[in-house]
């Protein structure tokens, strides 16, 4: 229905609900019950005050790094949600907190990662979700990988990535979308448009009218969306799992939204940002049109937002509490996790660094 109904090459763009929450489109609405959008709201104020939190604990230096979704989460939260677990993949980027809690990963595993710790990366049982991918539009050429040994096992599961606008310069980008494209694989492609890389906009990084248009080079099913309108996205995403699933092929989908925050915990943003254009993207907040949606459906109250934020907060808390409780990294940790079984040469330089922090315990030996 979307796919058909939206052509990129004209730039239109599909937006189910407007920027005060109103639905515009009834007719576009996708197949969702007003619990699953409750939940995702509810998952989107999570992402939201956790990057809020962690914000301050990395100031506080009790975390290493991280980089928010925030501004992000109507998008990260509609297609991460609809990962079913054990049987599709997740192969992420950086710049998707919103996604990891939508497809399982649970909280004190995202806050291990960006506290130096790999095993933060250790997955429960059933969540398909990939390490975190830093080498940029890497994990495009994964989810191929994925979706192709899903079709070739004859399985129906399908694999979800995403990368930034910038990601979409990347030789990987071509490559993964064009293998993808040839072997007809259960990929969905996502370009997370927040309109810079680092602090490179929009219009330094393509000449095209959009990222959509890259896929019709190649002859893959695209469509333009408004990445803060929950309801388009996941109506697109819906129907593009739905297509993958009957062996129709990958699609790739532009999600138009808005970086709100710094591209991460270093970096700051005023140096290089339009606060014009800032100003009216955070009149378009994903958030706040989601719950004026609710509100006006008599589905959510200030009152219980209210209590919302005080239960999330707590927990938030109650998980970063765990982490410092247990974020013991061996020194061994740091090497055996590059291969299956440590080579020697990586054994050898294991028992050197074993042999130097026991005769210098002072420096450290665990993180």
């Amino acid at each position: 229905m979307y796919f058909d109904k939206f052509n990129s090459l004209k730039n239109e763009m599909l937006q189910i609900m407007d920027a005060t929450g109103k639905i515009v489109k009834p007719d576009l609405m996708p197949k969702i019950s007003d619990d699953e959008i409750l939940t995702a709201y509810k998952l989107m104020c999570l992402s939201r005050r956790q990057d809020d939190f962690q914000n301050k604990i990395q100031r506080q230096g009790r975390m290493l790094s991280f980089l928010s979704s925030t501004g992000q989460e109507a998008t990260e939260v509609a297609y991460g949600m609809q990962i079913i677990k054990g049987k599709d993949w997740f192969s992420s980027a950086y710049r998707n907190n919103a996604a990891w809690l939508a497809s399982g990963v649970p909280m004190r595993n995202i806050m291990l990662y960006w506290c130096g710790n790999e095993m933060g990366s250790k997955m429960p049982e059933g969540i398909n979700t990939l390490p975190v991918n830093i080498p940029i539009a890497t994990q495009y050429s994964h989810a191929t990988g994925l979706a192709f040994a899903e079709k070739y096992n004859k399985r129906d599961g399908v694999a979800i990535t995403t990368t930034g606008d910038g990601g979409t310069s990347e030789g990987e980008f071509y490559e993964a979308i064009n293998f993808a494209q040839l072997h007809e694989v259960p990929a969905i492609f996502i370009v997370e448009n927040n309109q810079y890389a680092i602090s490179t906009p929009r219009r330094k990084a393509t000449k095209t009218i959009n990222f959509a248009v890259k896929g019709v080079g190649i002859g893959m099913r695209n469509i333009l969306v408004d990445g803060n309108d929950f309801f388009a996205v996941y109506g697109a995403v819906q129907e593009a799992i739905s297509l993958a699933r009957k062996g129709k092929g990958p699609s790739l989908i532009e999600c138009n939204t808005y970086r709100l925050g710094a591209h991460s915990s270093a970096d700051d943003p005023k140096v290089y940002r339009d606060e014009k254009l800032h100003e009216e993207a955070l009149k378009k907040d994903p958030l706040i049109r989601l719950k004026a949606y609710l509100i006006a459906k008599k589905k959510w109250s200030e009152k219980e937002q209210e209590a919302l934020d005080a239960e999330q907060d707590k927990f938030i808390k109650g998980e970063f509490a765990w982490v410092e409780e247990n974020n013991n990294v061996s020194i061994r940790d740091i090497f055996a996790y590059t291969y299956a079984e440590m080579p020697k040469f990586l054994e050898e330089q294991y028992q050197e660094a074993e042999a130097f922090f026991a005769k210098y315990p002072s420096k450290g030996g665990h993180h």
